[in-house]
This record gives C-alpha cells, structure tokens and sequence, in this order.
C-alpha cells in the first residue's frame, strides 16, 4: 500500500475492497498488511523507533490507524503510544469498541494497562507484526495474564472507555479572557469545542474530566479528551488527545500552524491538567494563545467497589 493513500481512518466498505484486491480471505488479514504504512506516520524525534497501530472498529467496521508521537525538548511521558493514538482515534470518530488490532511491536506495560479500560479488554485480539515468526491474533490477556482494572476501583454500572457518555458539564462563566486575539467567531466555536470534549472525557477514577481544543491557521478546529487509566501513569492528556485529531486531520509535519488552545476542565478539579497542557502546546507551538475555562456540574468522583 503506497504511503499516498495511507489514511488515519478507512470505510469499512474501502477496507474490504482493498483486503479483496489483495486477494485476502477479510479485512482481519489486511490490519497487518497496514502497519508498515502506519509506522511511516509515526513522528519519534527522540527515539527514532517507529511504531504502527491497526485495529478494526467492532462496530463499524472502519480500520483505524495509530502512530508513536515523541516531542522534543519535553519529558518523555509527554509522548503519545501508538495504542493510545489508536484509541483516541477510534474515540476521535465515535466507534464504541475495538475488536481486534496489529501492531509493529509487542504492546509496552504502559499500553498493556491502558487497554484495561475497553470493556471485555482480556479477550481483545492482538497480533504483533514483527515477532518471528509472524504471531496470530492472541487474546490480550495472553500479554497480561494478571490484570488490574476498572473492576478493581469502580462501580460495575459505570462507562468504560470508548462506550458513550456524557458527563453533564458547563460553563462557570460566559467572560471571554482578556487578550484572546482569535475571531470572536473562532473562539466561541474553540470553546464549545473543548466543553465538547470535556463532556466526553473518561474520567472515572479522579472525577476530573478536561477536554482541548486547538485551532490551526485555516481555521480547523481539533478536540481532544483527557482518558484516564485505572493505573493513572498510563492516562493520556487532553492536549495529547488534540493532538491525534490534529495529526490525523492532516496537520502537517509540523505544529506551528496552531495558533490558540482552549483547555476546559472543572472548577473543583483534584486533577489538573493546565500547567501540563500550556508546556506542551507552547513548546511545540511557541505563538500557540492558551487559555482556561472552569466548567462545573458532572458527578462526583466515583467510590470504589
């Protein structure tokens, strides 16, 4: 498959043309086929390791693509895992599940846990394209035989990442901050975007949830939400989350074509995502505006089991 035509998410009805044209028996057996594309996407400056991502929506029927992204001149843990770029794009496109995925390298620990937070997780299909010899799709419980979850700390009825939900968010204030230079226009829809965002974060364990969004210089506005883990390290930041849907809405190579973020995130937060967000965007974006809204409502942090 040409690099040309790799995109981050393929129609289910693309996909099973392309696994046809391939003369494979279904898309299951194309997801390996697109790794190699998916690793030439990835943006690892630091490590110089290229990691790709593949997975089939288990409802849809897309295929989706995930990509390693490291930042220079910032932390390591700033970085986004390929798995967790997948996720964030089937989240992204409002696929409710994964059902299976390729990867170019065995899952890290870090990915191992974070996938925990998918409903039925154990017996997610994994298959890594690089072992010797090429692996079948293995259930993910095979990588983690002994799990710790979202059974471990939450109420049974709660949502589990990806699965929809709305965590019932608005806005402190209606005040625009002063110095925000964007179009008004521009700047109501950032806003709105990032609340968006926030009412769809996964959140469970601290009851924070935060959501960004950034507008880049053609006025294209890209939302992100915080995902948490049931092992915390393992959660992925709301300008991390932007992030993805920036560079796979076709962001270009770069990132100073963002021009001004909105974090939203809970008056009341335990959990703050502020100071964590601004060095990232005005690190990788130094003209980047960054500004804050407090949001209130939602529910409360959960108790545990």
């Amino acid at each position: 498959m040409e690099e040309t035509q790799v995109r981050f998410v393929i129609p289910a009805s693309e996909a099973e043309s392309m696994a046809q044209k391939a003369n494979l028996p279904s898309v299951l057996h194309l997801l390996p086929s697109l790794v190699p594309s998916a690793q030439r996407l990835a943006r690892p400056p630091i490590s110089n390791f290229h990691v790709g991502a593949v997975g089939i929506g288990g409802v849809s029927g897309r295929v989706f693509l995930g990509v390693n992204v490291e930042f220079l001149n910032l932390p390591l843990n700033y970085s986004i895992h390929a798995e967790q770029f997948l996720l964030t794009n089937l989240s992204l496109n409002a696929e409710p599940s994964l059902s299976h995925f390729a990867v170019s390298a065995a899952p890290c620990g870090h990915c191992r846990q974070f996938y925990q937070e998918l409903r039925n997780a154990s017996s997610l299909n994994v298959l890594v394209a690089d072992s010797d010899p090429p692996t079948a799709f293995t259930p993910l419980s095979h990588f983690l035989p002994h799990r710790f979850g979202p059974e471990n700390l939450l109420s049974k009825h709660l949502p589990f990442l990806l699965e929809p939900h709305h965590n019932g968010l608005s806005f402190l204030t209606n005040s625009q901050p002063n110095g925000f230079t964007t179009t008004t226009n521009n700047f109501d829809s950032l806003r709105y975007a990032a609340l968006d965002a926030a009412n769809k974060s996964h959140a469970p364990y601290s009851g924070c949830p935060s959501g960004v969004a950034l507008i880049d210089t053609d006025g294209n506005i890209h939302k992100g939400s915080y995902a948490e883990s049931a092992a915390y390290n393992p959660s992925i930041g709301p300008a991390q989350a932007a992030l993805v849907a920036y560079i796979a809405n076709g962001g270009g190579h770069g990132y100073e074509k963002i021009v001004a973020a909105v974090l939203v995130e809970m008056e009341s937060a335990i959990v703050k995502q502020e100071h964590a967000a601004r060095l990232l965007l005005q690190t990788i974006s130094p003209k980047c505006e960054f500004k804050v809204f407090l949001c209130v409502g939602g529910t409360k942090r959960p108790s545990s089991i």
